[in-house]
């Protein structure tokens, strides 16, 4: 399968504009169910895709949940709605919005939290996706918005607290102007992707993203404390893992990011300076803040849980894989499996230059370790095709790149 052409086409026109407020201005925040069915009613009655994005609040709340959803369609403009407000009741717009185009942009971040709402699209366009496919080396909205529709969007509020109300005028300034561009945005990429001949491409991505499941919950998720890597120690490392599931249960409880609770830090540093007593543990400088003062009983509590655990109860030092193990130790291990990623990665990189799209984008790259690591017994073009297939790769993924795969297996 070629590319007719491999590279994005390159911005014409003035400097871009500055865009600081929505055509239309800010709507009123739809945050009762009355003004829900009227807002509705106007999307439904509307033409085209819908455009539609979501804030969060990750860095302060626990959940993922959306706490502001925006949407804009050509004839209804654009539409603020409080899910919090309206105690998540969206079901006029699950029904007004049935059987249309969603567009969004890195929809991965996006679809769980407005599953979560009932809102599921039917069919959907991912403006951050078409533009990694169509070899755009940098894909945030504000950067494509720019280059190929020659606005400049203001931004600076991606990463505030969307659980705080009333919400700042000026932040809902920021969340309409996510999505006043974004139908546009999606047909000049559309275009692109059809000049190059990668639409059908884009069209297998956006469709397997709209379908994916939930993400597998983590296993031993406390193995990703920032800092734990200097951790060698069966004991502290239970220590660690003690305070992180105690950290977690309250951040869980109170609706709080578990770092608010307490930093990776405090918790690396009281695994490994051992504390005995309260005082002990309030003499380390996290600790001593008033919030952890509080809460000094809890903490030592799951350090003396910890301390307690008999041999055979302590976590391993090393780490668990569920697949191969790290690609630096291939070599010692099975150096026949480490010349296979070589040379496959090799062909990709070829392949991914050819054709502009990233090499990620080609094939996950733990699917190309996997399949390098315990390859198919039949490693034959229909054997590693079928191998693909079964690990998840869409149609474009394994025509673009299974002949070069199964020389590099062989």
């Amino acid at each position: 399968m070629e590319a007719p052409c491999a590279e994005p086409a390159e911005p014409t026109g003035p400097d871009p504009v500055p865009l600081t407020e929505p055509a239309d201005g800010v709507p009123p925040v739809v945050a009762d169910p009355s003004a829900l069915r009227q807002a509705a009613a106007a999307l439904a009655g509307a033409a085209g895709p819908v455009a539609v994005d979501t804030e969060r609040a990750s860095g302060y709340r626990y959940s993922q949940r959306a706490y502001l959803v925006q949407l804009r369609r050509e004839g209804a403009g654009t539409v603020l709605v409080d899910p919090v407000a309206l105690g998540g009741w969206l079901d006029p717009l699950v029904e007004a919005l049935a059987g249309t185009e969603w567009v969004l942009h890195a929809a991965s971040q996006d679809l769980p939290c407005l599953a979560e709402l009932g809102l599921r699209p039917s069919t959907l366009f991912d403006t951050e996706l078409a533009g990694r496919l169509a070899g755009f080396e940098r894909v945030a909205l504000g950067t494509l918005v720019e280059r190929l529709l020659g606005y400049r969007l203001e931004k600076g509020h991606g990463a505030a607290d969307w659980s705080r109300r009333p919400l700042p005028a000026d932040w809902l300034n920021y969340a309409a102007l996510d999505v006043e561009l974004l139908v546009e945005l999606r047909d000049v990429l559309e275009a692109e992707l059809t000049r190059q001949g990668k639409l059908e491409w884009a069209l297998e991505e956006f469709e397997a993203v709209r379908l994916a499941p939930p993400p597998r919950p983590r296993h031993e998720p406390w193995r990703r404390t920032s800092g734990i890597h200097r951790i060698r120690n069966p004991r502290q490392l239970a220590a660690v893992r003690s305070l992180w599931e105690t950290r977690d249960a309250v951040a869980q409880e109170r609706d709080i990011a578990p770092g608010r609770v307490l930093p990776d830090s405090a918790m690396i540093e009281a695994a490994t300076r051992g504390p005995q007593t309260e005082g002990d543990l309030l003499a380390l400088p996290v600790f001593r803040g008033r919030a952890q003062r509080r809460m000094v009983s809890v903490w030592l509590d799951a350090l003396k849980r910890a301390a307690e655990l008999t041999k055979s109860e302590l976590p391993d030092v090393g780490q668990a894989h569920d697949g191969p193990p790290p690609v630096n130790r291939w070599g010692d291990k099975d150096p026949d499996a480490a010349a296979r990623l070589a040379k496959a990665r090799t062909a990709l990189a070829e392949l991914s230059e050819q054709h502009a799209v990233p090499v990620e984008n080609l094939l996950l790259p733990d699917l190309v370790r996997r399949t390098c690591w315990q390859p198919p017994e039949d490693v034959s073009r229909e054997g590693v095709a079928a191998a693909l297939r079964e690990g998840g790769a869409r149609n474009w993924q394994i025509e673009l790149t299974v002949e070069a795969l199964s020389k590099a297996l062989a």
